[in-house]
């Protein structure tokens, strides 16, 4: 029996069809893989099958390498698109800002407390105002300003901080910017943003005052992952608060502020723990 709590995640999507539990689930028993946490759907439609599992690492009798090795033998067949990930490596998250201030205080204060269990190696802003904050934390923060005559240079400066710091996922925590479309198509699925509403409802900018002006009865948060259309990438978690009549658009804003580092901080450690699998324009979460 063992003690350590280190796990590998082995997520995977293919073609569905019979023998694909079983021939995963022989594998592991082969090699000894002891599973603490299974999880599978059915995509009818498509006909694509989703997996995740989740393995106590000391019960296998294979290093990560040789389980990579072997297990491609048994992908292969079942035309499986698979990844497998260790607990043991931390992965590092680079944050955006921009000069709202609660989402990433709200990161900042689940990575110290231990609940987000990441490395944060440094946070881009295109404003100087969170310097001494992010720098408090012993977190580099590097600023870099976004103009229309600049915006070429400075997302070429995003990637090279991003690259350069080996980030595993990029998060726009109210980074008021709209990042360049290669920039978005050179990392698909690794940037994750909060849209201060229900998407796909009021998309773009002041979601809260085109809800005010629509008279909603709810307002929401929306994680998704970035790509070249505003708004648009697949979801990944959502939330809502109900609001009525009397509010104005300054009480949406204050209220929705928590929906959102909820919202945020839900999405993304669904990310950091494998348990997102996109599928076009849409996700399979495993929660």
């Amino acid at each position: 029996m063992t003690t350590s709590n280190r796990r590998y995640t082995l997520s995977l999507s293919c073609p569905d069809r019979v023998g694909i539990v079983a021939a995963v689930s022989n594998f592991l028993a082969q090699n000894n893989g002891w599973i603490t946490e299974a999880s599978h759907h059915a995509e009818t439609e498509s006909q694509t099958f989703f997996m995740r599992q989740e393995i106590l690492a000391d019960s296998l009798q294979l290093s990560i390498d040789e389980f990579r090795t072997e297990f491609a033998k048994v992908a292969a067949p079942f035309e499986m698109n698979w990844r497998i990930s260790d607990s043991a490596r931390k992965k590092r998250v680079v944050i955006l800002v921009s000069k709202q201030e609660h989402c990433l205080y709200d990161l900042l204060g689940r990575w110290q407390s231990g609940e987000l269990d990441v490395d944060i190696p440094c946070v881009i802003s295109n404003h100087e105002t969170f310097r001494g904050l992010v720098e408090w934390h012993g977190i580099p923060f590097h600023h870099v300003p976004v103009t229309p005559a600049t915006k070429v240079e400075a997302y070429a400066e995003v990637e090279r901080l991003y690259r350069e710091n080996e980030g595993d996922v990029m998060v726009l925590a109210r980074y008021m910017q709209i990042l360049a479309p290669d920039l978005c198509e050179k990392f698909p699925g690794q940037i994750i943003n909060i849209h201060h509403s229900f998407l796909p409802s009021f998309v773009g900018a002041k979601p809260y005052h085109q809800a005010f002006k629509r008279g909603v009865k709810l307002i929401g948060a929306t994680c998704h992952f970035v790509t070249s259309e505003l708004d648009e990438g697949p979801i990944i978690e959502q939330d809502v608060i109900r609001i009525d009549h009397s509010d104005v658009p300054e009480e949406l804003v204050r209220s929705g502020k928590d929906v959102e580092k909820a919202v945020l901080a839900r999405g993304l450690r669904y990310h950091l723990e494998d348990r997102v699998l996109i599928h076009g324009n849409k996700t399979v979460v495993f929660r």
